[in-house]
């Protein structure tokens, strides 16, 4: 082995040595959180806590706290219909592809081919007169190897750019199903709502009906003027047209589930059940610690990290690129001898390459990536504190509401004792029937009233549980940046 191959098996080693030098670039750290004081008073048993978001919280069956099938039923059609979610999951099998294709930078890239000419050359070129100027065959089979050796951590930075890349589209596909899932719970629990109200309505059309048969008879009789008979019909007919205006918003929001659960408004019917119950009491000692289980927040806090390895990405390319590659095979004319030993021919050795002068441009690169970083930074803060914001929303809405409910509740019931004397003043002749009709319409709001608190209730649980990440019980982790760097 003569000393230039020699030198080149030298330099190709030293090559390989050097890969296992640090990256260029800044390690990361998770940017640091403000901790903003919480309005609405903490369990006084375990107090708040700064928030830690974590990106290793999956979304669990948080719809089954309300205990209705039908909802449960509808839920689990999201994940297998829902295209939204799809276009989601697709995004992650992308991302985790990215991880796959960068890794694989690290490896030698190896190819292999062959070639078969004829030649004839001129005998009229340099030295044509003492080399045979053909015609003659040329077989030429070959392979050849190259590999970037990893010097600065460019490839590595990538790596892990892309592995955050990967691990946010996780977060993002983990999002997608919370929001999807939290806008269906709404529907569902709207349309509940409106089949309560039209109960209510046609309990009311019924009372109304029964008014105006009464009065119709009094009218015949001639203790009544024409005026309380058209009274009671215009109470009637206005009744009738409210409970007909609550199938309008019904359709609407079922057609709104049935496109959430990936289907075509005709194929989806949902059996009128008025709502009945209450919704679940909030989780004792609850905790800004819960905000760790939101995918935004893991999301957001994931694109930082792939911005931190964006600038080792930028900065390695201020270095050299050392590349070592290396060529065997064969050359002939004829077949017969194309496999002899004295056919071979090889080649082997490093280079080294690097941009002397570009106008800047990797200056500005550098700078972008810095810049995107920050970018990054501040909207992974700014979603902390939209979370922390959601929280104290739906919190304090849900504790206003429930008292609102109770004012409600004794409002409606007042109204119903003022109905009942109305009409007992009315059969005994010492009123008109415009004090049953006021009567009426007063307490009829309020009962509306009352069913519409209870379904906002419903509708500020669902939001609540949106906000606090999907549910309480949510357990299982997101991909592991081990598991994204190994998977085959």
């Amino acid at each position: 082995m003569n000393l230039f191959v020699r030198a080149a098996l030298g330099i190709s080693i030293l090559a390989c040595a050097a890969c296992t030098f640090t990256p260029v670039g800044p390690k990361y750290v998770r940017p640091d959180i403000p901790a903003p004081p919480f309005k609405e008073p903490p369990p006084p048993e375990e107090g708040w806590k700064v928030s830690q978001p974590r990106d290793d919280a999956h979304r669990g069956n948080w719809w089954e706290i309300y205990a209705d099938p039908q909802l449960n039923a509808l839920e689990e059609q999201v994940l297998v219909n829902n295209q939204t979610i799809h276009a989601a999951a697709a995004n992650y099998r992308s991302a985790e592809a990215a991880v796959r294709a960068a890794r694989a930078s690290l490896l030698p890239t190896i190819m292999g081919g062959g070639a078969l000419s004829g030649v004839q050359q001129s005998q009229n070129r340099f030295g044509g007169n003492f080399i045979s100027p053909g015609p003659f065959a040329d077989i030429l089979p070959s392979a050849s190897a190259s590999w970037e050796a990893d010097v600065w951590g460019r490839i590595r930075n990538t790596i892990e750019a892309n592995v955050a890349g990967a691990q946010a589209n996780a977060a993002d596909l983990e999002n997608a199903l919370l929001s999807v899932r939290g806008q269906l719970a709404t529907y569902y629990f709207e349309i509940r709502g409106l089949d309560a109200e039209k109960q209510l309505l046609d309990s009311n059309i019924a009372a109304y009906q029964r008014a105006l048969d009464l009065t119709t008879n009094r009218y015949r009789e001639g203790l009544v003027s024409a005026v309380d008979v058209a009274q009671a019909e215009t109470q009637l007919d206005a009744a009738r047209a409210q409970s007909t205006d609550t199938e309008v918003l019904r359709a609407q929001y079922e057609h709104g589930i049935a496109m959430l659960t990936g289907k075509a408004p005709a194929e989806l019917t949902i059996p009128a059940a008025p709502l009945m119950r209450e919704p679940p009491p909030m989780p004792p000692g609850l905790a800004s610690e819960l905000l760790e289980r939101r995918p935004d927040i893991a999301a957001a806090e994931r694109r930082v990290a792939a911005a931190n390895a964006q600038i080792g990405v930028a900065r390695a390319a201020f270095y050299p690129t050392v590349t070592l590659a290396a060529a065997f095979g064969f050359e002939s004319s004829s077949l017969v001898n194309l496999l002899a030993w004295p056919s071979r021919f090889w080649s082997i050795g490093p280079a080294l390459a690097s941009t002397l002068w570009e106008g800047g441009r990797r200056r500005a690169i550098s700078d972008e990536a810095q810049a995107a970083y920050e970018a990054s930074a501040a909207n992974y803060r700014q979603t902390v504190l939209s979370a922390f914001q959601e929280v104290e929303d739906d919190v304090s809405t849900l504790r206003l509401l429930d008292r609102e409910s109770q004012e409600q509740g004794r409002a409606a019931a007042g109204a119903g004792r003022a109905l009942e004397l109305a009409n007992n003043r009315y059969q005994g002749g010492i009123t008109t029937y415009l004090e049953v009709v006021t009567a009426q319409s007063t307490a009829l709001t309020n009962q509306r009233a009352v069913v519409e608190l209870q379904t906002r209730r419903m509708t500020a649980s669902v939001d609540l549980v949106k906000a606090l990440g999907g549910g309480w019980n949510a357990a299982t982790d997101l991909p592991s940046a081990e598991s994204l760097r190994s998977a085959r």
